[in-house]
């Protein structure tokens, strides 16, 4: 086959594999598309940066200062005093992001409702569905089309109703739980409602919203949207970038006329474990109230991200046009120079792009991406082949696999070398074990000898991780950490977790009683377990990474070797792995359980409910 043949093959290839990528992503989306472009957004939030708000919207938080002088959550009778004071200012609007779905006592809810009849107002309602997720397709026609369809709505109580707007507050987040859209419609069987920013803006201008394909008209401004009726949020900065006050100055009157007169003002909680809290590019902990006030923004100052129906159509010609660029340039000139230039021009590209992204466009990047790369190094690598040069591909494949430390992810880093290229966030379970006094009687013993007997040690740590399923991701002087829960979480981790704890115990008394010289210098060890979320990633650059795990999860995990120390015992687990690992596991049939006693841990304020297991053979 002639090189010019190979070439109209590729390109022919190429063009077809962007035109397929484009066409799901324009009509259906794909998740690791979607994944990959939320990923792709923060990076260039973060390079862009913060900016200052228009001065439309304030924020009156139920705070932590609010919570101590007035209890939390606020009874209504309080919650009327605060919507009293806040409408006194005359702000535009209010908007109240709490939930009055119950009746509280009756003198509370009448002057709540009256309170709320005094100006202009919006509170908050939300709907739920059948699955965590919906997926969303474009129409062309019918703007209702694509709106998914919820299976019941939480509304507030028709007293409440009845004497203010309702808006849905729900928000459709990334699998971090990153907001990215606000569906500014929602649909229930019967009924169309307005989210509650919409609401908000619509009552601050005085203007209902009319719905177009592909827009909220709002007057004469119109809002562009994405599939489904949905507004791309971007963030300003992080948390208080809104400006935020506490309820607490406006219920003791010390609340500036300046920070509510002629704005909308949203009252909402931001008090510690409140709970409605969400990650952004700029802040781990965004108060939910924050992500309503940035997307009323958006709406009355027309400031937002614009990511619709041209958009897509400009994402899916470059899905097919990118390609074809790379692929005519790769048969070009393989050279240093026709290398510089794809470089060069693929840095153009990117700069296009962050510079549109920065001027309120949001142009993808994660489609034309993965439409570029796979025809580019596919063709790339047939090119290097049939001139006989040498397989960069899979010599990068092979390196990249020894650079990661953890056994038992060679296997999937292979399928999958993107593997936790960003950090993710999920459930896992964490088994610590460590040797008790060894570090002093390693100094007697000479580096040959310690290190002949930790090589024996590790090994037993090793076979009994494989055994159960678990990955070690570290090994620290004299102990060891193990993560059940990667590649992906599964239904058993806890349960296996618990099992190779009550292994490593068995195993590790038994290699003691080997070592009979050790009894003589009271060498011990403690294992600790525990799951929940952790924040597993990559660290390291060049040729050496390692996976890892951080978070409150892996210390809690840590620590609880030190409680099993601290009372005589083998192994201390905490009520939450013993529960997820359920009746049936071995730590429950192999030993006898203590607990749960409710015990401190070092560097942690809170307590936790804690498990101490001992072997039936002791």
């Amino acid at each position: 086959m002639n090189h010019r043949l190979q070439t109209v093959i590729a390109l022919l290839l190429a063009g077809l594999w962007g035109a397929a990528l484009g066409y799901i992503s324009f009509n259906a989306g794909s998740g690791l598309l979607d994944r990959m472009e939320a990923s792709l957004a923060d990076i260039r939030s973060a390079i862009i940066g913060a900016k200052a708000p228009p001065p439309v919207v304030s924020i009156v938080a139920i705070d932590d200062r609010t919570a101590a002088a007035h209890g939390y959550p606020l009874d209504r009778a309080t919650l009327a005093r605060l919507v009293n004071a806040i409408t006194a200012l005359k702000p535009k609007a209010l908007a109240l992001d709490i939930l009055l779905v119950d009746p509280g006592p009756e003198e509370g809810d009448a002057a709540l409702v009256a309170a709320l009849r005094q100006g202009p107002s919006v509170i908050a309602a939300a709907a739920t569905f059948a699955q965590s997720r919906q997926r969303v397709t474009d129409a062309a026609g019918d703007p209702l089309a694509a709106i998914p369809e919820a299976n019941q709505l939480l509304l507030p109580l028709p007293r409440f109703a009845g004497a203010a707007a309702v808006g849905i507050v729900n928000v459709a987040t990334d699998q971090t739980g990153t907001p990215r859209f606000i569906p500014l419609i929602s649909r229930a069987a019967d009924r169309l409602d307005p989210a509650f920013p919409l609401r908000a803006a619509s009552v601050a201008l005085g203007i209902d919203p009319t719905i177009e394909p592909n827009a909220i008209m709002l007057g004469n401004l119109r809002i562009p949207t994405d599939v489904g009726q949905r507004l791309p949020v971007t963030f300003y900065g992080g948390r208080g970038s809104i400006a935020t006050f506490s309820a607490a100055d406006a219920l003791d009157g010390k609340l500036s006329a300046d920070a509510v007169t002629g704005r909308v003002v949203v009252i909402g909680s931001t008090v510690t474990g409140g709970g409605d809290v969400f990650p952004t590019p700029f802040d781990p902990v965004m108060p939910g109230v924050e992500v309503m006030s940035t997307a009323i923004t958006h709406l009355i100052a027309g400031d937002g991200m614009v990511r619709d129906h041209r958009i897509r159509l400009i994402d899916a010609g470059s899905a097919v046009g990118l390609p074809l660029v790379l692929v005519s340039l790769i048969a070009w000139r393989r050279s240093a120079v026709g290398y510089l230039i794809i470089v060069l021009m693929l840095i153009v590209w990117a700069m296009i792009n962050l510079s549109a992204y920065a001027h309120g466009y949001w142009l993808g990047a994660a489609l034309p991406i993965a439409a570029a790369l796979p025809p580019a190094l596919i063709f790339g690598a047939a090119e290097l082949w049939l001139d006989r040069g040498r397989a960069h591909h899979y010599a990068e494949q092979s390196a990249l696999l020894q650079r990661i430390e953890a056994p038992g992810l060679g296997e999937w880093l292979a399928r999958d070398p993107n593997f936790l290229v960003k950090p993710v966030r999920q459930n896992a379970a964490v088994v610590f074990i460590d040797l008790s006094g060894f570090t002093g009687l390693s100094e007697n013993l000479g580096p040959v000898k310690v290190s002949e007997v930790l090589s024996g040690f590790f090994e037993l740590i090793d076979e009994e991780a494989r055994a159960h399923g678990g990955a070690i991701t570290s090994f620290m002087g004299d102990g060891a950490m193990i993560l059940f829960g990667l590649p992906e979480p599964a239904e058993d981790d806890a349960a296996r977790a618990a099992a190779c704890a009550v292994g490593l115990c068995d195993r590790t008394r038994a290699w003691l009683r080997v070592h009979a010289d050790f009894a003589q210098k009271k060498i011990g060890f403690k294992v600790g377990a525990h799951c929940g979320p952790i924040v597993a990633s990559r660290l390291g650059t060049g040729d050496r990474q390692q996976i890892t795990a951080a978070g409150d999860t892996i210390n809690v995990g840590s620590r609880l070797m030190e409680v099993a120390a601290r009372h005589g015992v083998e192994l201390a687990l905490s009520a939450e792995i013993v529960r997820a690992a359920g009746p049936d596991s071995v730590v429950m049939q192999s030993g006898r359980m203590e607990g749960p006693l409710e015990t401190a841990l070092r560097g942690r304020a809170s307590r936790i409910d804690a498990w101490l297991w001992r072997s039936r053979t002791l």
